[in-house]
């Protein structure tokens, strides 16, 4: 579970999140708005890059605003980015295992191999990451999340981009995360039916404000969030 307080940054004269109160409690939330509404930005703040005006951030039971940013991923913070960052010169394998933090030995070796295999799509390990599809590049950046027994996921756009039978693969994987690891994951996506199809619960952020929280079905046909972000197009 996390649960956020009156949480605000700026930057210079720009608020980009605005006093946000949200809480998650399991499995996979969804967290949507607009280009510039603030999603990367609180991704930032949980991840140890941002750090905020005032506002609180307690992730099960624990201060995470108080650990240094170096010692959140060993904690359990895990995150992929809007842009790719498994290096294309190294193996599938090597770029799994070296952001794992917790295992040693044998024990590390086979919960990289299990990452991998999770996310499934073809890939092997001993690939370089260079030679593989985009799509595939996008599934090690999802292994390299879910390695190392994570506690928090947090997806950043993970399928932007992708053709609809990559996004149907990727739609399965990130459904069976908190089954697979026991985390909680967070996915910020502009793909409402994808958003719709793995989140539990969904909060809408307008301009670094909260407007909207509560389960998915619900939130998406809310009409300050139709009038705000999806327009009038129904979600199916």
């Amino acid at each position: 579970m996390i649960e956020v307080k009156n949480l605000t940054v700026r930057y210079g004269g720009v608020t980009s999140l605005d006093g946000m109160d949200l809480r998650f409690e399991k499995g996979v939330c969804g967290l949507i708005g607009p280009n510039g509404a603030g999603k990367t930005t609180f991704f930032n703040v949980l991840s140890g890059f941002v750090r905020p005006v005032s506002g609180s951030v307690t992730a099960f039971g624990d201060d995470l605003l108080k650990l240094a940013h170096y010692r959140r991923a060993r904690w359990g913070v895990r995150r992929t980015f809007q842009t790719e960052q498994a290096i294309s010169d190294l193996s599938v394998y090597d770029n799994v295992s070296m952001i794992h933090s917790k295992l040693r030995g044998p024990a590390r070796r086979d919960d990289v191999l299990a990452s991998i295999a999770f996310v499934g799509g073809g890939i092997s390990p001993w690939a370089k990451v260079g030679s593989l599809t985009a799509g595939q590049r996008r599934l090690v950046e999802v292994a390299r999340a879910v390695a190392g027994r994570p506690r928090l996921v947090l997806l950043d756009e993970p399928a932007a981009g992708l053709p609809d039978d990559e996004t149907s693969h990727l739609t399965g994987v990130i459904r069976a995360i908190p089954a697979q690891t026991g985390a909680l994951t967070i996915l910020v996506d502009h793909d409402m039916v994808l958003v719709n199809a793995v989140c539990e619960t969904t909060a809408v952020l307008d301009f670094g404000r909260l407007i909207a929280s509560g389960p998915t079905a619900q939130v998406l046909r809310d009409e300050h969030v139709m009038r705000a972000y999806l327009g009038t197009a129904e979600v199916v």
